[in-house]
């Protein structure tokens, strides 16, 4: 009879060896989402801003970047907005900085490298937003700068980053950082935080907001 693994394995650092084997895989992720746990609050009160902003007076609007599987995860993050989590609900504003080709490709050859998310912001984002920016590093040159201009716009920062400190998580008005040496890790604990985020937004406009029906309460396995 097979036996599980210890869930004591040590986490092996890239220092040491060039790949990660499936229980070394499981052992890091298992630590950083340890560490998470002690973030659960900050992401619970990212929920509660952001529906504050997007049911607010001026209905804001959430505006997300990121890089390679940063992206996706960015363009995860406002599907469930525009679309739902996990209870019925009415449709909330929030774009994806990554998913517009047309502005991107337009903008890399016109203007440099750093512009490509800092110039989107200052286009659709308002005083009050929200813009939610993904780096497994933390030291994106165009997430850094896209959170520069938008603390120039009046528009809130939350950063997902790798270790820090780092450049994103410094300029950031607030950042949940993953401490853990391998970017798959981070990314992994990336999305169980925007889960986590989501759930509590989520709660918020569904506790707070009388015109939201909750009869619908239902959840959709996709």
């Amino acid at each position: 009879m097979s036996t599980a693994p210890s869930s004591n394995l040590e986490v092996v650092s890239p220092d040491t060896c060039t790949h990660l084997t499936g229980h070394d895989h499981v052992a890091s992720l298992s630590a950083a989402l340890r560490e998470l746990t002690g973030q659960v609050e900050t992401l619970d009160r990212w929920g509660r801003l952001l529906a504050d902003v997007l049911t607010g007076p001026s209905r804001g609007r959430l505006l997300a970047a990121g890089n390679g599987g940063s992206a996706a995860q960015a363009q995860h993050l406002t599907a469930e907005l525009v679309g739902r989590y996990r209870a019925d609900r009415p449709p909330f504003s929030a774009i994806c900085l990554t998913a517009e080709t047309s502005s991107l490709t337009a903008i890399a050859n016109d203007y440099p490298a750093d512009e490509l998310f800092a110039r989107q912001v200052e286009a659709h984002g308002r005083d009050g937003d929200v813009l939610v920016l993904l780096s497994t590093s933390g030291r994106s040159p165009n997430a850094v700068a896209a959170a520069r201009r938008a603390r120039e716009c009046g528009i809130t920062v939350l950063a997902m980053t790798g270790p820090a400190p780092n450049p994103l998580a410094a300029v950031a008005d607030e950042a949940v950082a993953i401490d853990s040496p391998w970017t798959a890790t981070v990314q992994e604990c990336h999305l169980v935080a925007l889960h986590l985020l989501c759930a509590a937004f989520d709660a918020a406009v569904l506790a707070d907001s009388p015109r939201i029906s909750t009869s619908n309460h239902v959840e959709v396995v996709q």
